[in-house]
């Protein structure tokens, strides 16, 4: 796809020279010998995953992390000799490929490392497991010690790591966690079973409770320029992802008249745009009369309801406006903060929402570095 037909509706442009920003950034909270594992899951938050994970290799990033099988093949690809950790649980169809391609496995339950030992020994691979700890979250995990230790014996699992997920509910139960976390993996290990490596923190956990990354820290939100507000050096994020769409009718409408399928009727006279961009697109629902465009350098009220593919904002105040003209809904000067606290919304589910058909535009030094687009003509 070229840039003309890239840009001929909606899309996403992502700066690379940012992404890499806050890679070295949040490694400069890390001691030196610490692991850190780039969270790629949900299509790296929206930007796009084989395009991510190959810059963030380029940039000497070693290990990845994902939640689907799917994901974790593509990275594959992506980053050839990094570790690539799939967090969440793997179907039985997907584990003779994913012991095949050395994806490092989350195994939770005795079923889990069964199923995965017996495929390796019918292939005659070793399966690179990651064990993983319930301490509080209660979503997946092992939650005795003595259950990890019937694992000890199966063939063709090779441990790499073991971790868990801080549920960050507050500071007492977060080091509550912790604690149990240190107690499991000690008790484990005396019982002479090799861990690896201990991951326990994410990019808030990295900033909140730097004296727990241990050997390792999982960082995706801060990789993205959606730092912790309570950070200090959060004036140094960058945005990293903008959502931008082509402006494709403008005409007057009338007091008393609705907008789109809201039909609430306008108090005065209107000048209304259509943008080329809906919910499927990755503009929540949600923010219907609530969001803003960016247009021209001023702001858009959100009118009537966000359509499937298109949307309405009121430019009666923004001089020559006209179809054509490009509309910024996310990134410039509509902060991903202030963008989710419109419609309440969590602030990765705002990158990640962006949808697939929409293409994404990499940047680097300012210049297009490449074009993805997975809907592309025959």
């Amino acid at each position: 796809m070229n840039l003309e037909k890239a840009m001929a509706r909606a899309w996403a442009e992502v700066d690379e020279d940012a992404l890499v920003y806050h890679y070295h950034l949040a490694k400069s909270l890390c001691n030196p010998d610490t692991a850190f594992i780039c969270v790629v899951k949900a299509n790296a938050y929206g930007l796009g995953l084989f395009r991510t994970v190959e810059t963030l290799y380029k940039a000497g990033a070693e290990w990845f992390s994902v939640a689907a099988p799917e994901e974790a093949l593509t990275a594959r690809r992506a980053a050839p000799d990094a570790h690539i950790l799939l967090m969440g649980p793997a179907d039985e169809s997907y584990l003779p490929v994913l012991i095949e391609r050395n994806i490092s496995l989350t195994i939770g339950s005795l079923d889990d490392a069964e199923k995965a030992s017996a495929i390796a020994k019918q292939s005659g691979k070793t399966a690179r497991i990651h064990i993983k700890l319930d301490t509080g979250l209660h979503r997946l995990g092992f939650d005795k010690t003595s259950d990890v230790m019937r694992i000890k014996n199966l063939p063709g699992l090779r441990p790499e790591g073991i971790y868990s997920h801080l549920a960050l509910r507050n500071r007492e139960q977060t080091l509550e966690q912790c604690k149990l976390f240190l107690a499991m993996t000690e008790e484990i290990k005396k019982a002479g079973m090799d861990v690896g490596i201990r991951h326990l923190v994410d990019s808030i956990g990295l900033t909140r409770h730097p004296e727990w990354q241990l050997d390792g820290v999982r960082v995706g939100a801060f990789l993205y320029g959606n730092v912790p507000p309570a950070w200090e050096r959060f004036q140094e994020a960058k945005n990293v992802l903008t959502f931008k769409a082509k402006i494709t009718r403008v005409g007057m409408v009338r007091a008393g008249e609705g907008v789109g399928y809201d039909d609430t009727p306008l108090e005065k006279d209107a000048l209304v745009a259509t943008i080329a961009a809906g919910y499927i697109d990755g503009y929540p629902r949600v923010l219907s009369q609530k969001g803003y465009a960016s247009i021209r350098g001023m702001r858009a009220p959100v009118l009537g309801l966000i359509c499937m593919d298109q949307m309405m904002v009121d430019v009666t105040n923004i001089p020559g406006v006209k179809a054509g003209d490009v509309a910024t809904l996310l990134g410039d000067d509509i902060d991903l903060r202030e963008y989710a606290a419109w419609g309440k919304l969590n602030r990765n589910e705002c990158l990640g929402l962006i949808g697939r058909r929409v293409p994404r535009i990499y940047y680097q030094g300012g210049k297009i570095a490449s074009i993805s687009a997975e809907m592309e003509e025959e």
